[in-house]
């Protein structure tokens, strides 16, 4: 076994959508595990757009990484040495190690993991907290009903087709938006949206909304918000009396405000909001991990079963991680983003 390790840390803070020259790619040794700790050789990690807020040195509901510090993520991996009587050499887990190709964790922040229930990268995406997270979203703050219509943006990331194949399966009419030909056609014959929207394909705002007001001839009685800008500019005056807006990211913004979405003002968005008694309920699912038992029991098999779909794209290496990262931002990945590690 090696005694060196490499991860990814931040070089410097973004001004604007990150570069290559915010990543620096070091060699460290390789850490020892202490009492009740484990030690993993990573194999596969996750990129998510909340990294990028933890990139600023701003306050927000957890703190920035530092300047010379790893970049955080969740990743999973094999057990090469282990202190705790939970885990044991060759045990799988998953745990929020970083971008790092070795890591070492309390056994108690540790989520052990069965290859034998499917691909270990599921715990990444569609059964990890992407999956939770629009699982959550829709079921908690979405109420879905019957009848009503569904819009989500990002619809072929994981949340958003999990969102998606979920509002299908309560028998909702489900409205995609996504960026490019291809991931509209994916929406809808992978995950089964029953209409896609190429946010690109629109100059502005009221473009886009006049393409969905054609395609959701009743309204939108829930709006999943994870985009913002153009996409939520476009949806709130289509928005139906009693509509839910779970709010859980705005990807549009993470790299700073557009000058395109200079018409979505303070007064516009809380006038609409009391207007048409919109509920508005942001969350951060870090807070509600403990409902990922639940979560697990009611759509594992529904994973395993194949009724619940998913898409993983994966980039390989430790080194693809920052290119990756920046496209992911940009919408160039198809599906859940995760680095392959060995």
């Amino acid at each position: 076994m090696s005694d060196q390790m490499q991860r990814v840390v931040l070089a410097s803070r973004p001004n604007g959508a990150p570069t290559a020259d915010n990543f620096r790619l070091e060699t460290s040794a390789l850490p020892i595990p202490g009492p009740e700790e484990v030690l993993v050789k990573l194999h596969y990690m996750s990129l998510d757009p909340y990294m990028r807020g933890r990139m600023d040195d701003a306050k927000s509901y957890a703190a920035p990484v530092p300047v010379g510090g790893t970049m955080e993520a969740g990743a999973v991996g094999e057990v090469i040495a282990s202190n705790s009587p939970v885990f044991k050499p060759g045990d799988f887990a998953f745990g929020m190690f970083g971008w790092v190709s070795h890591g070492c964790l309390p056994a108690s922040q540790l989520q052990k993991l069965d290859p034998n229930h499917g691909p270990i990268t599921a715990a990444l995406g569609v059964l990890g907290m992407p999956g939770l997270t629009g699982w959550f979203g829709l079921n908690e703050y979405g109420k879905p009903k019957a009848g009503e219509t569904l819009v989500v943006a990002a619809a072929t990331g994981p949340v958003g087709s999990m969102v998606g194949q979920l509002a299908k399966r309560a028998g909702l009419r489900t409205v995609g938006i996504a960026g490019g030909a291809d991931k509209c056609g994916l929406a809808v014959e992978t995950f089964g949206f029953d209409a896609c929207l190429d946010h690109r394909a629109y100059n502005d705002a009221a473009a886009l909304r006049t393409a969905l007001e054609a395609t959701c001839p009743h309204g939108i009685d829930i709006y999943y918000e994870n985009v913002a800008g153009k996409v939520l500019e476009a949806v709130l005056p289509l928005m139906n009396d009693f509509g839910r807006i779970p709010v859980c990211g705005m990807i549009s913004y993470y790299g700073g405000a557009k000058g395109a979405d200079a018409d979505l003002t303070a007064p516009m968005i809380w006038r609409t909001v009391l207007v048409k008694f919109l509920s508005v309920q942001g969350f951060i699912i870090m807070n509600h991990f403990d409902r990922h038992p639940e979560f697990l029991k009611e759509i594992g098999p529904l994973v395993a079963n194949g009724e619940i779909r998913y898409l993983e794209d994966i980039a390989k290496g430790l080194e693809s991680a920052p290119a990756a990262f920046m496209a992911m931002l940009e919408g160039g990945n198809m599906g859940k983003q995760i680095v392959k590690l060995v």
